[in-house]
């Protein structure tokens, strides 16, 4: 036997490498951060507490030294959605005759309360070592969530690329169909003031900046595409802005972010209580976890340094979501932008995740008045082409030519997430996938052929032999004529049973009593199924000889 080549070895610590992977995935993440803020309807540094915490307490004790934590695109309808609802309950339930800066106030309060919840269950997860289990989910559904989700965001980011108030029928629009619908509008609005209206102008700043990272990714030498491309869409809008003058929307920010921090409240603790705050809670728990967890493998498949811990990541996320929503802040997952980043940076350690998160806090407390020179435009424009690159068009391509069934439970996921909801669209994807599998392991299609003479027969079985149809076993085997040579064919057999295995070998003890003979290709079956169990395998032998005796 060959002697393997020895595994590859990770590359040593280097703080200077360190220091410029951390410097990378900072402005990597600070527009990601922002336009997530944006594309919410919450202040930026509400976002930017999120990177923080995941960057320094998350990328400290977390079980994949080299990803990196923050907002994630992922649970933007969730969080917008939460919002939304609970300013609804704060005006028609708890105080009627409250303002809207009230409900925000409260939406705000209970999201956090959510984040808290979601934050616990992700560590009660990890500790009782569940880890393996959020990624036991089929890619089909986890693909057309994520395909779902960028719709979303293209549909909803399309009209804060263009500073465009989307209303439809009257009221603002809510919701992925309602989102689409109004993109029209948004591009009539933007031409009907001609060359020199402001919502003109911030469709073009919107326009350049996907132009922008697309030339960037692949046009910008080498070298220099260790700087962001968001980052490039950002500096150009910016440029454009203050060159040009021109009145497009951009971020308002105050004089100190660290003040959008808000603890819950005696009154949003009481939504603990609210059907609505556990639902988001759990929902924020799942999606965040399977994300993160993903995001984990996906890195290990980059390099070769240690492995991920899977549930010492989730209790590290579980951690640092609870801190994110006791600050108010949005919740987190592990983000595969920021991660790949990092090491295609050349980070080896955690160190360079920690190092990221403090140049998050020094911008935060230093230099927090450059927001306010962003456009909006340019954010949303970030955010469109985030959304366009979750749906993995290539991803449904091979799985419809491997597995159509697949491919239209990816489908049907999105279409749902995208028509009616989050949740409801992930609980169908995996309803078809649990009704797929079963399916799978249930159905049985034998054919039975028997010769002119009725002195032989054949009896094909394509699909899985489970005990749950042995009747239909037993009915073709009691249709062979009495006498006969019967072939059983195990070519297109994918699974066999011990029940459907012992009805074969009692019939095959009955029929050679009435003259017959059963001829079966057993080292066939052997090889087709190797990987049963040694039970399974000596019970096979076991068939065999007494079919033979």
């Amino acid at each position: 036997m060959p002697e393997s080549a020895p595994a590859a070895r990770p590359p040593s610590f280097d703080l200077r490498r360190e220091l410029l992977a951390s410097m990378v995935v900072f402005l990597v993440a600070l527009p990601l951060c922002i336009g997530i803020a944006v594309a919410v309807g919450v202040s930026p540094g509400r976002a930017l507490i999120t990177g923080i915490v995941g960057g320094i307490v998350v990328g400290l004790i977390g079980g994949c030294p080299l990803q990196v934590s923050g907002p994630a695109a992922g649970l933007f309808v969730i969080v917008a959605d939460a919002l939304l609802k609970q300013k609804s309950y704060f005006l028609a339930e708890v105080n009627p005759q409250g303002t809207e800066a009230d409900a925000l106030a409260y939406s705000l309060s209970a999201l956090g309360v959510s984040v808290m919840l979601a934050g616990a269950m992700q560590f009660a997860a990890g500790q009782f070592r569940l880890g393996q289990w959020f990624r036991a989910v089929s890619p089909a559904v986890i693909e057309g969530m994520l395909g779902g989700i960028g719709i979303l965001i293209l549909a909803s980011q399309f009209h804060v690329m263009c500073d465009h108030d989307a209303m439809f029928h009257g009221h603002k629009a809510h919701g992925g169909l309602q989102y689409l619908a109004t993109i029209p509008d948004a591009l009539q609005q933007a031409f009907a003031g001609g060359l020199s209206g402001p919502k003109f102008h911030a469709t073009l700043i919107g326009l350049l900046s996907v132009a922008a990272i697309v030339l960037w990714q692949s046009l910008a030498p080498k070298k220099l595409r260790l700087i962001p491309a968001a980052l490039v869409a950002v500096i150009l809008a910016v440029a454009l802005g203050v060159v040009t003058g021109w009145e497009v929307r951009k971020l308002q920010v105050t004089g100190n972010i660290l003040a959008d921090m808000s603890f819950p409240s005696a009154i949003s603790l009481q939504a603990i209580l609210n059907p609505g705050v556990l639902l988001t809670g759990g929902m924020i728990a799942i999606i965040a976890s399977a994300e993160t967890l993903l995001c984990a493998t996906a890195v290990d498949q980059m390099q070769n340094g240690p492995r991920t811990n899977y549930d010492q990541e989730l209790c590290a996320h579980g951690i640092g979501n609870f801190l994110c929503g006791l600050l108010g802040a949005l919740p987190m997952t592990g983000v595969i932008v920021r991660s790949s980043a990092n090491v295609q940076a050349g980070a080896s350690s955690r160190l360079s995740t920690i190092l990221h998160g403090i140049w998050l806090l020094v911008f935060v407390v230093f230099l927090p008045f450059l927001l306010a020179y962003i456009p909006k435009a340019a954010l949303g424009a970030i955010l469109v082409y985030t959304g366009f690159k979750l749906v993995k068009f290539k991803t449904l391509q091979e799985l419809w030519r491997v597995d159509k069934g697949e491919a239209l439970i990816f489908l049907t996921t999105m279409a749902i997430i995208v028509a009616e909801d989050l949740l409801l669209g992930v609980l169908a994807g995996l309803a078809l996938s649990a009704g797929k599998l079963l399916y799978r392991f249930s159905h049985l299609a034998p054919k039975l052929t028997i010769a002119a003479g009725q002195k032989q027969a054949t009896l094909e079985l394509e699909g899985a032999a489970t005990f749950i149809r042995l009747p239909l076993l037993a009915s073709f085997l009691e249709q062979v004529p009495v006498g006969s040579e019967l072939h059983v064919d195990f070519t297109h057999l994918s699974y066999i049973d011990h029940a459907c295995l012992e009805l074969i070998t009692s019939w095959a003890k009955r029929h050679k009593s009435t003259g017959g003979k059963l001829v079966i290709d057993w080292n066939s079956l052997h090889a087709r199924f190797k990987d049963l169990p040694a039970r399974s395998a000596s019970m096979t032998a076991e068939s065999a000889a007494a079919v033979k005796a």
